[in-house]
């Protein structure tokens, strides 16, 4: 069974990669943040007494489900959205959104690094992630469960409710895909 302390380290621990994952699913920054917390609420609520090894797929699979029901809400709410403002007159009321709260600010550690180093690796990074962000759902969902949270082909395949060889199918795509997307960039690693 897992104590506050160990629930509350594991969520600690967790909380950048899911939020990075809950980012590439929806592309909306307070969308993802409510998801993963959600996830995180629900976890503590229902599964905070399971032992600590089962809490990375338990947590996956929360995640993963709180993800399509936001998929499933989006959807309701532009149906009902597209009615009303037909009926509205159509006001646009502006677009409020400051791009400067989309930055992140690097983890302390990056400092250290020459800034032209420091440069190379943030521009790598972010090529990266828009690559990641543009693979098909299942794919994305397979490789950041097996890469980034470095859960196993079978706690993967319970995550996402499928298969093994089916994990290993979109695992496989996924990988092709992003490289051949960075060496149409011309960067190999």
């Amino acid at each position: 069974m897992a104590t506050r302390n160990e629930l509350s380290a594991f969520l600690g621990n967790v909380e950048r990669r899911a939020y990075r994952q809950a980012m590439f699913a929806v592309r909306e920054n307070e969308a993802a943040l409510d998801i993963v917390q959600d996830a995180m609420l629900r976890l503590a609520e229902k599964y905070g007494d399971k032992p600590t090894d089962e809490l990375p797929m338990l947590f996956q699979r929360i995640l993963q489900n709180a993800i399509r029901d936001f998929f499933r809400r989006s959807k309701v709410r532009s149906l009902w959205t597209t009615l009303l403002s037909s009926l509205s007159g159509g006001r646009d009321e502006g677009d409020e959104h400051d791009p400067l709260e989309s930055l992140e600010v690097a983890p302390r550690s990056e400092f250290e690094e020459a800034p032209p180093r420091q440069l190379e690796r943030s521009q790598l990074l972010e090529i990266i992630e828009q690559e990641v962000a543009k693979l098909p759902p299942r794919q994305r969902e397979a490789f950041l469960m097996r890469y980034w949270e470095e859960l196993d082909v079978a706690e993967t395949a319970i995550a996402m409710g499928c298969s093994q060889g089916s994990v290993k199918t979109h695992c496989s795509r996924a990988a092709h895909a992003l490289a051949a997307a960075l060496r149409s960039k011309g960067i190999t690693l």
